[in-house]
């Protein structure tokens, strides 16, 4: 079933860039493998933390493509499509060449604020448009609107190819709120943290695994510890991933992907090189995650 693609970890990849700010393939290759090799489950293309809206449309394609090419079908694949304008999004899903890739991650309109039936809406055009399974993506804290439980389920109930949310409100008893509603009206729904952070607390509460930023940088380890918590061994799994906490506070605290490409470049993986409006880590956040990171690989 499409939801045993993507239980378990699945990593967001970035979009690294050379030191002019074009798609540095290269890099792209080589974080791929890395991940790969490290036992993830899944790779997300193009979603938040590819910094996909300062991708052109021709890069979007290139990136996407590129990362089909490159997996090979040793994972499953998922790409973000998603946007502000519904008619433009449901164009886009009957146009993309969706070859090589599992399911579709789509994000709650941004900026302009819709009402729970605005979203329910949305997302019922997104699911007769869409030619793959769904994965909703609720992150209130960028897209300004939080997505209720009961609008979840009510989704669910009437899009059969919506399958799962990956859930980065932050607010644990959501996540709890939202399995329980949709159980309701489906028992096959997969609910994925969309914090690094909270990874172990989801799994607690019914969730099925994370889409992380941290994979990048450490796959083997957020791949055990979440296998850990999905096992049942929460003492061990939060043990893993409180020895964690102060890296993943780098990752987010200047903004994402800016933290993760930061830290990758200290391993010479990537540049750290952003987008405007992105800026790059300051001073003070490279010294304090090159600290971090000696600290736990010590």
């Amino acid at each position: 079933m499409i939801t045993d693609k993507f239980r378990g970890v699945g990593v967001a990849l970035i979009t690294p860039f050379d030191s002019k700010g074009s798609v540095d393939f290269a890099s792209l290759a080589a974080i791929i493998d890395r991940v790969i090799d490290g036992g993830v489950d899944y790779l997300l293309a193009l979603g938040t933390t590819s910094e996909t809206p300062t991708l052109t449309s021709a890069e979007r394609i290139a990136v996407s493509r590129f990362i089909a090419q490159r997996a090979a079908g040793r994972v499953a694949l998922m790409v973000g499509i998603g946007g502000n304008c519904t008619a433009d999004v449901v164009a886009t899903l009957k146009s993309w060449d969706f070859t090589g890739y599992d399911a579709v991650l789509s994000v709650n309109p941004y900026y302009n604020k819709p009402n729970q039936e605005g979203l329910f809406r949305h997302f019922k055009a997104v699911s007769e448009a869409s030619p793959l399974p769904i994965m909703l993506y609720n992150i209130p804290g960028r897209t300004g609107v939080n997505m209720t439980p009961q609008t979840v389920a009510r989704i669910v109930a009437a899009c059969s190819n919506v399958f799962g949310i990956k859930e980065a409100s932050g607010n644990v008893e959501q996540m709890e709120a939202i399995i329980k509603a949709v159980k309701q009206v489906r028992e096959e729904f997969i609910l994925v943290s969309g914090d690094d952070g909270l990874t172990v607390e989801a799994i607690r509460r019914g969730g099925s695994g994370v889409l992380s930023v941290l994979g990048h940088l450490y796959p083997q380890q957020v791949v055990e510890l979440t296998t850990l918590a999905l096992e049942g061994n929460f003492d061990k799994a939060e043990y893993m991933i409180s020895k964690l906490d102060s890296i993943i506070d780098t990752l987010f605290c200047e903004g994402n992907p800016v933290g993760i490409k930061n830290a990758l470049a200290t391993k010479q993986l990537c540049t750290p090189t952003v987008r405007l409006p992105l800026a790059e880590a300051s001073v003070e956040l490279d010294i304090r995650q090159r600290l971090e990171i000696i600290k736990y690989e010590a």
